[in-house]
């Protein structure tokens, strides 16, 4: 992974995010709720997601380098629930240049999350996952982007050039995603392979899948 400069970073603020999207609380504390202050709750607990079971999970692993080595591990599989906790982790391993989690679930959704020390960059293949999935939604909140009202909407959501300096850049990346007859597991292995850590990604992602 090539080098990178500690004045660009951004901060990675997920609660910032998500607090600039739902906005300020202006209700006094001692104010008592109309009726359709409860119905809005109601609401709002129908938008909670949940979380992807083990079997809707394919995947969650990490890739990075160290000292030249290409290296790429498992990891928890909760963390393809939560995109905070996934940088977290990221954010941890001692790459060379940072480090890049993939998280595919049903052979549908992936997520690319590249961590290198608080600058953090994301791609969502499908933007209309984020009313499914909870590390969708996430990806959405952390980008201050909408979420599509129709559900079918697949464009990608998020930097489609956040591995350009990596040799895939924002074309492949789109190649990839147009490739229908490829799931997202096979998108993320496809990926790897451009990246030049193929061998050891899809040992660790047909370990996974096999499991």
């Amino acid at each position: 992974m090539s080098d990178f400069d500690n004045e660009e970073y951004e901060t990675f603020d997920f609660v910032a995010a998500r607090a600039d999207r739902q906005g300020p609380v202006a209700q006094a504390v001692d104010q008592q709720p109309e009726p359709d202050d409860v119905e809005d709750d109601e609401d709002d607990d129908e938008d909670d997601l949940e979380d992807a079971s083990d079997d809707e999970i394919d995947f969650v692993i990490a890739a990075y380098r160290e000292d030249g080595q290409a290296i790429a591990q498992g990891l928890n599989p909760d963390l393809a629930n939560d995109l905070e906790e996934l940088v977290d982790q990221l954010r941890r391993l001692p790459g060379d240049a940072g480090a890049i989690g993939f998280v595919s679930l049903v052979e549908e959704v992936f997520v690319i999350c590249r961590v290198r020390g608080r600058h953090v960059q994301v791609l969502l293949s499908d933007g209309g996952a984020a009313g499914e999935w909870p590390i969708a939604r996430d990806v959405a909140d952390y980008l201050g982007v909408d979420i599509p009202e129709d559900e079918d909407d697949a464009d990608p959501m998020g930097d489609l050039g956040l591995l350009a300096d990596l040799g895939v850049g924002e074309f492949d990346l789109e190649t990839i995603l147009d490739n229908d007859d490829l799931g997202s597991d096979q998108m993320l292995i496809e990926v790897a392979e451009r990246l030049k850590i193929g061998d050891e990604f899809r040992r660790v992602a047909e370990a996974l899948l096999g499991s």
